[in-house]
């Protein structure tokens, strides 16, 4: 993978995707920003004071996702006030980049990154979130079809997370009984009859945004697509106080106008746990020794709690 390139580099090419902006400090940016790691970034402060966030993708994979993630932000931007209880980038232009792909710049939103021990139960922070998932869900999936974005069935769903547990388990490195536990809940067709929606597909507290006890933006949409919500809920699943986590998943049916099928924690707890066998496979496939120890360590603990168990 090529070096990073410089925040210099990052300003100058703020400077030419968006006409006026004169950048006088600039600093890399990092995942309290709400970007992720597949793109070079930079927070550039304009002549005017204003904040701005450049990335630019650091390979072609990262490039198709960035440019598919601006067809879809303009989408959602232009949705009537008040459909989303929150604020999302809004592309203010593009430059193209040497050796190919395009840097996308947007303004600094509001908010910091969000501090999954900050949630609660009751009124305030959780009830937000919750009510802002919800209201993600309920947006009209044609929107995905728009921005050219993947789209699954249920059962293409489950399908594609069978085949993630099969090549988790030929690295020969996830425990027998994380194993188990996973496929015994995959397999159980029941628990996925759910009706697919528009969903973030990378949710993580860096990418939800949050001041004064709401969530203010999301963040980092890349990996948007129409599939199974419960993917949207992993990372609280796994993450959050049950108590707090029962008041988003209240706050969540409420916005719903479809109620929410009764297997969903069960898949979003599914998926929390499967994301360390993903984190797995990305170390096998990037050769990267400290992912793959890393990984395994996580697993080995996972088992240590749940491991045999069933979901």
């Amino acid at each position: 993978m090529p070096a990073p390139r410089s925040p210099l580099v990052l300003a100058a090419l703020a400077s030419a995707a968006v006409p006026g902006l004169q950048p006088t400090q600039v600093r890399r940016a990092d995942a309290a920003d709400g970007v992720g790691e597949d793109v070079d970034a930079a927070v550039v402060t304009d002549a005017a004071g204003r904040s701005w966030v450049v990335r630019v993708p650091a390979d072609p994979a990262a490039g198709t996702h960035l440019e598919r993630e601006a067809v879809l932000l303009r989408r959602l931007v232009a949705l009537d006030a008040g459909t989303l209880p929150f604020v999302v980038p809004e592309p203010a232009g593009s430059a193209a980049v040497r050796g190919g792909g395009r840097a996308l710049v947007h303004r600094s939103l509001p908010g910091h990154p969000l501090d999954v021990g900050d949630l609660r139960p009751g009124p305030g922070l959780s009830r937000s979130l919750g009510t802002a998932l919800g209201r993600l869900h309920e947006l009209p999936p044609t929107i995905a079809d728009e921005a050219g974005l993947p789209s699954y069935t249920a059962d293409e769903h489950r399908e594609r997370r069978l085949v993630e547990l099969d090549r988790a388990a030929s690295t020969g490195q996830v425990p027998p009984g994380l194993l188990s536990r996973w496929e015994k809940a995959t397999e159980d067709v029941g628990r996925w009859r759910f009706s697919p929606c528009l969903v973030h597909g990378d949710l993580a507290p860096e990418r939800v945004l949050a001041e004064g006890g709401a969530v203010t933006a999301v963040v980092e949409w890349g990996e948007a697509r129409v599939g199974d919500p419960a993917d949207d809920l992993a990372w609280l699943a796994v993450g959050a106080d049950a108590d707090a986590l029962d008041t988003v998943l209240e706050a969540y049916a409420v916005s719903r106008d479809e109620q929410p099928d009764r297997h969903l924690p069960v898949r979003a707890q599914l998926a929390g746990e499967v994301a360390l066998a993903r984190w797995l496979l990305h170390g096998v496939r990037t050769d990267d020794a400290d992912v793959v120890d890393d990984a395994v360590q996580m697993l080995r603990d996972l088992d240590a709690d749940v491991g045999g168990e069933a979901l």
